[in-house]
């Protein structure tokens, strides 16, 4: 079976979780195409080397532009940080590579739009990575609604609520500095957000939010991976020039109505990930830290009867789980990525574009930038208009 060779740009949290996924979708789904890891690159040396043999890569670079040279080299992954993605997305595109990236597609919608002209243009396929869609179980919602078991659809709410900055001392990690990351909460939760009522909904009209920066000032780190960062909190301090929350409201353009929260400062949670649909013959309520579950409801259920009843989404008759465990026995965050990869390598045996791909980081770029126009403005903004 013909395999699909990838070279990686980033080796930290996304680079092992991407790394799992190539390795052990072989094992799980072996009638799909399977890719084969080839090269790992990351700016460290010791760092990136020390990755390739934990994650199970053939050769390791420090210098992303060789893998572009390569003949053996059919697709780049891009999960570094968001400030290079625009670079390496079309110098790859335009070596004629595909193109696997991280969210947020670009710091900006202009890079993001520019990114998706490229791609286009040089006919190379082209996936971002929004790995929530990949749950059983909000695969699952996504049935019902597509089906009109739902009803006409009404509401959408929901949150990314995570705590991990609450303490005032914790260091100022590139995820705090927008020439790096974008923006904060807004742009790396909210992003996922936006993604899923795009996915599960439909568009977004307009737009009306709000934010805030908590801390203004944290100490400089002295080393970062992932999502952690070390320092000492006497240390010279920076600013924080992202947002530590950010709310707000929208209008679909079927008419339904949805509210967003994502913050990094909601303690208790460490990574609250949850949405509710509300139509006019039933509900569902989805959250990532029992991702398993869906809560379903519908109006026609017997009044003796009637409530939220719990789906376990590993039965056979959803979303990727015949390829897993008997039922009952649930998977997690990691497998979310290894259904996002079957769903590249399937678009490479079909000959088509994978979902979600750049046009779907377009989209969810045009309502954070709408947002963050609405805060400036302090009115609702079309997103049309963005």
């Amino acid at each position: 079976m013909k395999k699909i060779n990838v070279g990686m740009i980033g080796y930290k949290f996304m680079g092992k979780a991407h790394s799992h996924a190539y390795r052990d979708l072989p094992m799980f789904f072996p009638n799909t195409l399977h890719p084969e890891m080839k090269v790992i690159c990351g700016r460290n040396l010791n760092g990136v080397a020390e990755a390739a043999k934990q994650f199970g890569w053939e050769e390791y670079t420090t210098d992303w532009r060789s893998l572009l040279q390569r003949d053996d080299i059919d697709l780049i992954d891009i999960n570094a940080p968001s400030d290079v993605h625009k670079e390496i997305a079309i110098a790859a595109a335009q070596a004629g590579k595909h193109v696997f990236c991280e969210k947020p597609l670009a710091l900006t919608l202009k890079d993001s739009r520019e990114m998706l002209q490229v791609v286009n243009a040089a006919g190379v396929k082209h996936m971002i990575g929004f790995n929530y869609r990949f749950a059983p179980a909000v695969m699952l919602a996504k049935k019902l609604i597509d089906e009109g078991r739902l009803g006409d659809i009404y509401h959408f709410r929901a949150f990314f609520l995570q705590d991990w900055l609450i303490d005032p001392n914790f260091p100022l990690a590139w995820r705090l500095q927008k020439d790096i990351a974008g923006s904060g909460s807004h742009g790396d939760l909210g992003a996922h957000l936006i993604d899923m009522a795009h996915y599960l909904i439909g568009g977004i009209d307009e737009v009306i939010g709000m934010n805030e920066t908590f801390i203004k000032e944290r100490p400089i780190p002295t080393n970062m991976t992932g999502l952690s960062a070390t320092g000492n909190k006497n240390a010279e301090k920076g600013e924080v020039t992202v947002d530590d929350a950010t709310l707000f409201m929208a209008r679909f353009a079927n008419g339904a109505l949805g509210t967003f929260e994502a913050t990094r400062f909601a303690s208790g949670h460490r990574s609250t990930n949850s949405f509710e649909i509300n139509g006019s013959k039933g509900s569902v309520i989805f959250d990532f830290e029992r991702m398993n579950e869906l809560q379903v409801y519908f109006t026609d259920d017997r009044e003796d009867v009637q409530g939220f009843r719990r789906v376990l989404a590993t039965d056979p008759a959803h979303a990727f789980a015949e390829n897993w465990w008997p039922p009952g026995h649930t998977i997690g965050y990691e497998h979310t990525f290894i259904h996002e990869i079957v769903e590249l390598m399937e678009s490479f045996r079909e000959d088509r574009l994978p979902v979600p791909n750049f046009n779907d980081g377009v989209k969810c770029q045009e309502v954070l930038e709408a947002v963050e126009q609405s805060i400036e403005t302090r009115q609702w903004i079309k997103v049309s208009d963005v």
